[in-house]
């Protein structure tokens, strides 16, 4: 975030964090997010923690998430992890829409030939975009939408797309 520095380990911290908040629905641009995050003097590795794991337990038990309340909350109370693992991290739930089609594009078109086509997966400004090694570049969401054919002759180094 903007208050703080990027060599800062507070930024470190939430960078690890801040993809599973985001498939989970925290808007960061909000006013109060911010402030809270900004409030958040100590233990703030804890707090995400905590808000990722409830989150996840909200899911499980089929209860509605308010990210945002869900946040803000863990960071103002200083809330502690119950039973915390790493492998949360992991779950399909906390990817990112750039994440999951990089593992489907793997089984759609094989791994050589994403490796061949794709040059990166990448975010700028809260949206995440496929580069592709002929140079053009999609939103992740687009491709999606466009499906696996269309999306292979525009990525393709010879394409009708120009």
């Amino acid at each position: 975030m903007w208050f703080w520095e990027k060599e800062s380990v507070e930024y470190e911290v939430f960078k690890k964090y801040e993809g599973a908040l985001i498939t989970i629905g925290v808007n960061f641009a909000d006013a109060e997010v911010q402030d809270a995050l900004e409030g958040c003097s100590y233990d703030l590795e804890d707090a995400l923690r905590s808000a990722i794991e409830y989150a996840l337990w909200l899911s499980e038990h089929e209860k509605e998430i308010f990210p945002n309340a869900l946040l803000i909350r863990a960071l103002q109370d200083n809330w502690k992890p119950k039973a915390w693992r790493n492998e949360y991290l992991e779950r399909e739930m906390f990817s990112s829409p750039g994440q999951r089609w990089w593992n489907a594009s793997e089984k759609m078109w094989g791994r050589d030939l994403r490796n061949q086509l794709v040059v990166d997966v990448f975010s700028d400004e809260g949206r995440e975009f496929i580069k592709f090694s002929n140079g053009k570049e999609i939103l992740v969401k687009t491709a999606w939408v466009w499906g696996w054919e269309r999306l292979l002759e525009y990525a393709s180094p010879i394409s009708v797309y120009r």
